[in-house]
């Protein structure tokens, strides 16, 4: 979901220090404004079909980058076409620039709000990614950045690619759904917290809540590969996605700066496999990361001047989480290299 605290058109239904049980000075997100399912049965009007559907994401965006992990993982690259958005949003919401003629070629549209006018006509609320669209009509179908990837891996399983793990294992739903709330509202949401608050009393208690939240995960896996069981889920890509980009942007940009996370030597390493697993680190781009963040958020960093550093090579240094034992696709496999239309460039 794109991150503004404005609540404008390039934001997602958010805004800072407003709504019903928000304290002063509080960033408050809003739940998604599009909430139905693509389902194996259809029970929304979405039934799963191969090719009919098109995922548009922005490299920048960590709620997007979760879509895109798991899409690798299960394969789902031929089922689900791609499209990447501009890192840089302008009024008129996330736009397609990066292709020819400014237009994404399928959907042949230039902004993805247009794609949200199709669904709902005179929508003015905020323009958010992860979305999918359904290509023949042009609508949007979802934008339910937490729902999403729930049933990319339980309601599209037919598509799977052969060896694809479960992300999501019936049997340790409740561990896994625990796991990832206490994360989602302390870590994922909790740097937006901070890095938009309004008031020192809002942004203390973020950071609080924030650094309590990484020290405990910081002790749970010290001494167990993963967050649930012994392979990968749902839960370690959600966590992924708010760690790789850390040290890069939250750090210095949304004042989450206790410490990196270079310097928790057990995060740094979980973060380091994860990143060398075939899925995660093959999805992210630094560069669309670190325009994004330091170019949309005016009121934060008024000169939009994006920093050089950090030094990124460390990313591919040895982790030694191996030691831990774990299987990270459990009785399935790596996927295969990424389409070479989705090939990011290595560090």
């Amino acid at each position: 979901m794109s991150e503004s605290p404005s609540g404008s058109k390039t934001g997602p239904d958010e805004s800072a220090g407003k709504g019903a049980n928000t304290e002063p000075g509080e960033f408050k997100r809003s739940s998604s404004h599009f909430t139905d399912r693509i389902t194996a049965d259809g029970r929304d009007g979405w039934p799963v079909e191969p090719g009919r559907y098109r995922l548009v994401v922005s490299l920048a965006c960590p709620w997007a980058s979760r879509a895109l992990v798991v899409r690798r993982l299960l394969g789902l690259e031929e089922a689900l076409s791609l499209a990447v958005t501009d890192p840089i949003q302008d009024e008129r919401s996330w736009r397609f620039t990066l292709d020819p003629g400014d237009r994404d070629p399928v959907l042949g549209i230039g902004f993805l709000g247009e794609a949200y006018q199709a669904r709902e006509k005179g929508y003015d609320g905020g323009v958010s990614v992860p979305a999918i669209v359904d290509v023949p009509s042009g609508e949007l179908v979802t934008n339910d950045y937490q729902q999403l990837t729930l049933d990319l891996s339980t309601q599209w399983g037919a598509l799977h690619r052969e060896g694809a793990p479960e992300l999501y294992p019936e049997a340790l739903r409740d561990e896994i759904d625990e796991r990832m709330e206490g994360i989602y509202r302390d870590v994922n949401n909790g740097v937006y917290q901070a890095g938009f608050a309004s008031s020192q009393e809002a942004y203390d208690a973020a950071y609080a809540k924030l650094f309590a939240r990484l020290d405990q995960v910081s002790e749970h896996l010290a001494d167990r590969r993963y967050l649930v069981g012994d392979t990968i889920t749902e839960a370690d890509v959600r966590l992924f996605t708010t760690l790789v980009r850390f040290d890069a942007v939250y750090h210095g940009h949304f004042k989450c700066n206790r410490n990196k996370i270079t310097e928790d030597r057990v995060l740094w390493a979980y973060a380091r496999d994860l990143f060398q697993t075939p899925g995660f680190g093959d999805t992210v781009d630094f560069d669309h990361i670190k325009r994004h963040y330091y170019q949309v958020h005016g009121d934060i960093n008024p000169t939009r001047i994006v920093p050089r550093g950090p030094d990124l090579r460390g990313w591919r240094t040895a982790h030694h989480r191996e030691e831990l034992g774990g299987r990270p696709f459990g009785d399935g496999t790596p996927p295969p290299p990424p389409p070479t239309a989705e090939v990011i460039q290595p560090l």
